[in-house]
């Protein structure tokens, strides 16, 4: 866990700005985006993660990495940053904890209508995650800025959240801004629930009734388990 949190806050935060986004792992904030919401089954007892809702999106080297929209805290952005250092006062918004990863350090999701200059995963088509100093004195220092800052971040190695899946503790999503966003939290696990399972259902495919006079063949009479 600490080398993967080791390797994913390079990632988030990336080197000197000078290097630019070509160093190995650096999140292409030019890339594809490929969000999407991890939505926590009921059965997942694990309680970093139990009836979570996780934006999450894939780096270069197959780690996945993301932040628990529907954890509101009580921490204060004075908790992260020293006095004298970025102007934090502007920023109204609620500290969220984004995961079990580096809950000491600041992670931000924001909107852009392009790429920024430092280095951030691109999530959404016009959303964007990144630890980068650089992205959040500009966002922190911003007064028309849409943007959710997060204490730490979730983070899988590659094939680990596929182990994941395999135990069925995960229903996956499309993640959307406007949920990302949202000022009460509450219940948004319960509503993506609610759609997972809907979804779910229409897809289990419903065996055809069969005219009630109907006699069914079997194998030896040429019915469907005989071709021909």
């Amino acid at each position: 866990m600490i080398r993967l949190a080791a390797a994913l806050a390079l990632v988030l935060c990336g080197p000197a700005a000078a290097q630019g986004p070509d160093y190995p792992g650096a999140p292409a904030a030019t890339g594809g985006a490929n969000g999407v919401f991890l939505v926590a089954k009921p059965h997942l007892l694990d309680p970093h993660f139990s009836r979570t809702v996780v934006l999450v999106t894939q780096a270069d080297d197959y780690s996945t990495v993301g932040v628990i929209i529907n954890r509101p805290t009580t921490l204060k952005l004075s908790d992260f940053i020293s006095e004298g250092g970025v102007e934090t006062g502007k920023y109204r918004d609620r500290v969220f904890l984004g995961g079990p990863v580096m809950r000491n350090a600041l992670v931000a999701v924001f909107q852009a209508e392009s790429p920024p200059a430092a280095p951030a995963f691109h999530v959404l088509r016009k959303l964007y995650l990144t630890m980068h100093p650089d992205n959040m004195k500009a966002l922190l220092e911003s007064t028309d800025r849409r943007y959710r800052l997060y204490a730490g971040f979730s983070g899988w190695a590659p094939r680990q959240l596929e182990s994941e899946f395999d135990r069925e503790g995960w229903f996956v999503m499309p993640a959307d801004e406007e949920i990302v966003f949202r000022k009460d939290t509450d219940g948004i696990w319960e509503e993506l629930m609610q759609r997972a399972q809907a979804l779910k259902t229409r897809s289990i495919p419903r065996r055809p009734s069969m005219p009630r006079n109907h006699k069914a063949k079997g194998p030896a009479e040429g019915g469907a388990g005989m071709p021909g």
